[in-house]
C-alpha cells in the first residue's frame, strides 16, 4: 500500500455488521419476518473448488459493473512474535509484480479496462478487489490468479516499501495524537492476544524483517485453501464459475497449517494509562472485552453501542453534546463481526476549555442511568429501525455487500449476513441492560486519557481518530 487508508472509530460506524445501520429514515414496503422487521434476501450462490478455494456470487443486474474480490484468511493476528505489520507489507508487495506481470503492468492493464483496483489489511483478513465492467471478470480473474502463485519478491522493492511504511505509521499514529491514543488503549486491552498490536506494525519490528519472513508468510498463507472469491455484481454464475474454474482451478493447494489459536484471559481489574502528547485537545476513550458474533448477547451488544454511542441521537452525543456541552464529539464502537471477541469502546473529545475527567464523568453516569432505568420501548424502537433503514440504503452499493460477505466469511460464516437484522429484532430492553452490566463493569475496562503537552517549535499535534479495523493501499 503507498497510502494508509486511517479508519478512525468516529468514521468506522458503518463499516461492518456490528455497525452498519447509524441515522433515521423509512424504508416503505418490503418483505417482513413475523416481527415486523424488514428482511433483506441475500441470495448468494456458492462455489468450492477442488484446491479448497470458495467462491461466494452474489447477482445485481441493475448496471453492467462487477466488484471482484480475493480474502485471504490472514490478518495482523496472525503474524509471528516480532513481525507485527509482515502482513500489511506483504500485501504492499503484493503490487510489485510477478514472473508475468512486471511492476506497475497490473495497475496499467486494470485502469487501461476502465477499471480501479486497491487492497486492505485488518486484524484478521486481506483482502484485494477490482472494480470493472461486466465483461472484464475473467480479466481480473487471470490477473488475482496468477499473483496468487506466482509473486516476485526482491529486496530493491522492499527497502522503497518499507520507508513507505514507516511514513504511514508516522502520519497515522505517532504523529496523531488520537491515533497514539487508541493504539496504546489496545495494547493495554490485550496482554496475551495480537489483537494488541497495530496493524501496521510496530516500528521496531517494521524496520527489521526480511524478505525471507516476508516469503515464509506469502507461502503459509496465500494459498486457495485460504482464499474466498467475493463476486456482485452483473454476471452470469454458471460462467463466473466456469472462469473460476479456468483461473483458479489450475493452482495447486499447499498444505495449509490454519490459523494459530488464541485467547485473551479474563480482565479482572482495571486499567488505566496516560498519553502526553503535543495536541490541541484533551481525549477520553475506554475498552470493555466483549464478545462477538458468536456469543448470544452480540445482538444486544450491538443495540447498547446503538443506544449509547450510535450517532447525534445516541445517548451519550446528546448529553454530552448538545445538553451539557463539554464535548465536540461522543459515541461507542462495538465489533461483532471478527474472528475471536474483541472491544467495546466508549468515547469523547472535550470541548475547548473542557477537561477530560469531566467527559469521562458523564459517559459512566450515561451507562449508570441505562443499566438503572432501562430502555423505554420506543427507544428500542427507534434505533432498530434506523439500523434497519441504515442497512437498506447500504444495499445499493456491490462494493459494501461484497465487503459484508467477505467479513463474514472470514470470520466464520457468510450467513451472518442474511441473520443480522432478524437477530437485532429480538433484542429486549431487559437484554440491553443485562449485556451493560456484565460487559461494561470497572473490572472489564482500560481506560485512556489524552493529555496536550505544549508543542516542540510551534507545531500543533494533529487531530486525527484512531486506526481501528484496516489500513488500505
Amino acid at each position: 500500500m503507498r497510502r494508509i487508508a486511517a479508519v478512525f472509530i468516529v468514521l468506522l460506524l458503518a463499516s461492518y455488521p456490528a455497525s452498519m445501520a447509524r441515522g433515521g429514515g423509512e424504508i416503505p414496503g418490503g418483505p417482513t419476518d413475523s416481527s415486523g422487521l424488514l428482511r433483506v434476501p441475500w441470495k448468494v450462490a456458492e462455489h468450492r473448488l477442488a484446491n479448497g478455494m470458495r467462491a461466494l456470487m452474489l447477482q445485481d443486474r441493475r448496471a453492467p459493473s462487477i466488484v471482484f474480490q480475493v480474502w485471504y484468511g490472514v490478518g495482523s493476528r496472525d503474524e509471528p512474535k516480532g513481525k507485527t505489520g509482515v502482513a500489511h507489507m506483504l500485501e504492499h508487495m503484493m503490487f510489485r509484480g510477478t514472473k508475468k506481470y512486471g511492476p506497475k503492468v497490473f495497475n496499467n492493464i486494470v485502469k487501461r479496462n476502465g477499471g480501479s483496483h486497491n487492497a486492505f489489511t485488518s486484524f484478521d483478513y486481506t483482502a484485494y478487489f477490482e472494480r470493472i465492467a461486466s465483461d472484464r471478470l475473467g480479466l481480473v480473474m487471470e490477473l488475482e490468479a496468477d499473483r496468487m502463485v506466482n509473486l516476485v519478491l526482491k529486496s530493491k522493492e522492499l527497502e522503497p516499501e518499507r520507508k513507505v511504511v514507516m511514513e504511514e505509521r508516522r502520519s497515522r499514529t505517532e504523529d496523531s495524537p488520537t491515533g497514539m491514543l487508541f493504539e496504546r488503549l489496545r495494547a493495554s486491552s490485550f496482554t496475551e492476544h495480537a489483537y494488541g498490536n497495530p496493524i501496521i506494525g510496530w516500528a521496531e519490528d517494521i524496520n527489521t524483517y526480511s524478505l525471507e519472513d516476508l516469503k515464509a508468510f506469502y507461502r503459509r498463507y496465500y494459498t486457495p485453501s485460504n482464499a474466498t472469491a467475493v463476486i456482485v455484481g452483473d454476471f452470469n454464475v454458471a460462467e463466473a464459475i466456469q472462469l473460476l474454474e479456468k483461473h483458479f482451478g489450475p493452482i495447486p493447494s499447499r498444505p495449509f497449517q490454519g490459523r494459530p489459536q488464541m485467547t485473551e484471559p479474563p480482565q479482572t481489574a482495571g486499567r488505566r494509562l496516560v498519553v502526553r502528547k503535543e495536541a490541541q485537545l484533551p481525549y477520553f476513550a475506554t475498552a470493555h472485552h466483549a464478545p462477538n458474533w458468536r456469543d448470544e448477547d452480540g445482538p444486544a451488544l450491538i443495540m447498547l453501542e446503538s443506544i449509547l454511542g450510535g450517532g447525534e441521537t445516541s445517548r451519550l452525543y446528546q448529553r454530552l453534546v448538545r445538553k451539557d456541552a463539554i464535548a465536540l464529539g461522543a459515541g461507542a464502537d462495538y465489533t461483532y463481526v471478527s474472528v475471536d471477541p474483541m472491544l467495546f469502546y466508549l468515547y469523547g473529545q472535550p470541548a475547548p476549555g473542557k477537561d477530560a475527567f469531566d467527559v469521562e464523568e458523564a459517559i459512566f453516569q450515561e451507562v449508570d442511568r441505562l443499566i438503572r432505568k432501562g430502555v423505554p420501548s420506543e427507544e428500542l424502537e427507534r434505533n432498530l429501525r434506523s439500523i434497519e433503514a441504515q442497512t437498506i440504503f447500504s444495499m445499493d452499493s456491490h462494493f459494501y455487500r461484497a465487503m459484508q460477505l467477505g467479513r463474514a466469511a472470514i470470520a466464520g460464516d457468510w450467513r451472518l449476513v442474511d441473520g443480522y437484522l432478524p437477530s437485532l429484532a429480538k433484542v429486549t430492553s431487559a437484554d440491553i441492560v443485562r449485556v451493560a452490566k456484565k460487559y461494561l463493569r470497572k473490572e472489564n475496562r482500560t481506560t485512556a486519557t489524552l493529555i496536550p503537552i505544549p508543542p516542540k517549535g510551534g507545531r500543533q499535534g494533529r487531530r486525527g481518530g484512531a486506526k481501528r479495523g484496516e489500513t488500505r493501499k
